[in-house]
């Protein structure tokens, strides 16, 4: 089925990014090998900069075993890098891992990160303070049918009001969340679909006003901020290697939940390291108490996320997820 749907899908590709194919590191090799995780600059991606910052993957992996570490702009750039097999595994939004599966790319979702994180905020100056000023404003997401497009396309068609892509009247445009901030000062846009930590950010620097909080806008408590994914050929040719990465993955949430002081600190520093933007300490715990931090995952949820995603035409034909979430590993 999944092969199928990759004939007349493969187009979207590109539609659903956010917001390895072949495998270097050979079971029972006696020679260094190297594992190569990715992830993203935001809060939604701490459990990576904490098992970073702690060599939590080195220390399960081994001493034979050289850990590197890549970041991404967006969910699409992500996911054709593991198609190449230049990364082993690791976080991204569950958009652009549905639009791979359903293209005919071999990857499957092992666990989560978090969920919540994704909040709804206006310009100071537009006059939008709830969801019925919405229509007709310009709105931004990172990319176009991303995890955030969706949900707050979602929320909003619920309520009678669409995107000029179906015949609405909201104007679309894409950019980069940590660019939401000038957008909003220069007037460029009214309403941003944020991941956090830059919902906070905006509050704070620029008084944006919560349009939609985490716990109203679709899917916002239930589905995945962020899912660890990894490639069938690691699963089915290194089955051991991914419960190692799996259980670094999980003593990483653990860590976040049991030490959120600290691991505010690291998540600061690993954002600042990638984006040049220094996080206030106040600000990222704002964004924390909007975010749980977990790897369970829940396969009906991913469903009916994509079920959505079809609804609101960023899918040609509705999809069918099963056998892509394995939670084999995180039992």
């Amino acid at each position: 089925m999944k092969k199928f749907l990759g004939l007349f899908i493969i187009s979207t590709f590109l539609i659903l990014g956010a917001c390895g194919g072949g495998n270097s590191a050979a079971s029972g090799s006696s020679e260094s090998e190297t594992v190569t995780i990715g992830y993203f600059p935001n809060l939604n991606h701490a459990p990576a900069m904490v098992a970073k910052q702690k060599a939590m993957y080195e220390d399960h992996l081994g001493e034979n075993v050289n850990v590197e570490y890549q970041t991404f702009p967006d969910g699409a750039t992500f996911m054709k890098a593991l198609a190449a097999g230049e990364i082993h595994g690791g976080l991204v939004g569950p958009g652009p891992a549905m639009n791979s599966f359903i293209s005919g790319v071999d990857a499957q979702i092992i666990g989560a990160s978090s969920t919540g994180g994704t909040v709804i905020v206006s310009r100071d100056g537009s006059d939008i303070e709830s969801w019925e000023d919405v229509e007709g404003s310009t709105f931004i997401s990172p990319r176009v049918g991303c995890t955030h497009n969706v949900q707050f396309e979602t929320y909003m068609k619920e309520r009678g009001v669409t995107s000029e892509r179906t015949g609405g009247s909201m104007v679309h445009v894409t950019g980069e969340p940590a660019r939401y901030q000038s957008m909003f000062e220069n007037g460029d846009v009214d309403v941003a679909t944020a991941p956090e930590p830059w919902a906070s950010v905006m509050e704070a620097e620029v008084d944006a006003n919560v349009v939609i909080p985490t716990s109203d806008v679709s899917f916002g408590e239930t589905l995945p901020a962020a899912v660890f994914v990894t490639s069938d050929d690691m699963i089915e040719n290194n089955s051991e290697q991914v419960q190692t990465l799996i259980d670094a993955h999980k003593e990483a949430v653990a860590y976040i939940n049991d030490n959120p002081d600290e691991a505010i600190d690291i998540t600061i520093e690993g954002i600042a390291d990638i984006t040049d933007q220094q996080l206030e300490k106040s600000v990222m715990e704002s964004a924390w108490e909007r975010t749980n931090f977990t790897y369970e995952v829940d396969a009906d949820v991913i469903q009916e996320f994509g079920n959505s995603s079809y609804d609101l035409q960023f899918l040609k034909e509705k999809p069918d997820f099963e056998g892509f979430v394995n939670k084999t590993f995180i039992q």
